[in-house]
């Protein structure tokens, strides 16, 4: 499985995983077989608040899932329109959310979890930010 994970930097699997899959400056792509790891620039990094386009930030790579700290609605909508799984990354690094994944201990992102945006809140009541890992 090739997997995309938001990041600030290239530490490979020692890299933190980055708050917010749309402001990340880059993606580490793993294979969780061979364990290779690439870096791809977000090439949507410019866009205005709710108007991530996720498969344009990843220029066209192959990805079967993503682990992210926090997403909007629409890019996760268009993720999962794409065939894509979203997994709801836990604190720590690339290398302990694969772990995570390998051992099947990591959820899947749904809706209820996503970020509402700057200062506003989520639909069920829950403040936006660090419940959900949406700090940006």
């Amino acid at each position: 499985m090739r997997i995309c994970f938001p990041t600030a930097n290239n530490l490979g699997l020692e890299s933190p995983v980055f708050e917010h899959f749309g402001s990340a400056p880059m993606f580490l792509l793993v294979d969780s077989t061979s364990g290779e790891v690439s870096e791809q620039t977000n090439r949507d990094l410019g866009h205005a608040h709710g108007m991530c386009q996720p498969l344009k930030a990843l220029a066209g790579q192959a990805v079967d899932a993503i682990v992210v700290g926090g997403i909007g609605g629409g890019a996760l909508s268009g993720l999962k329109r794409a065939g894509l799984t979203v997994f709801q990354a836990k604190s720590g690094t690339v290398g302990d959310n694969l772990a995570a994944i390998k051992s099947g201990s990591l959820q899947e992102m749904t809706p209820e979890r996503v970020c509402a945006g700057h200062g506003e809140t989520h639909g069920h009541g829950h403040g936006h930010g660090h419940s959900h890992g949406c700090g940006h």
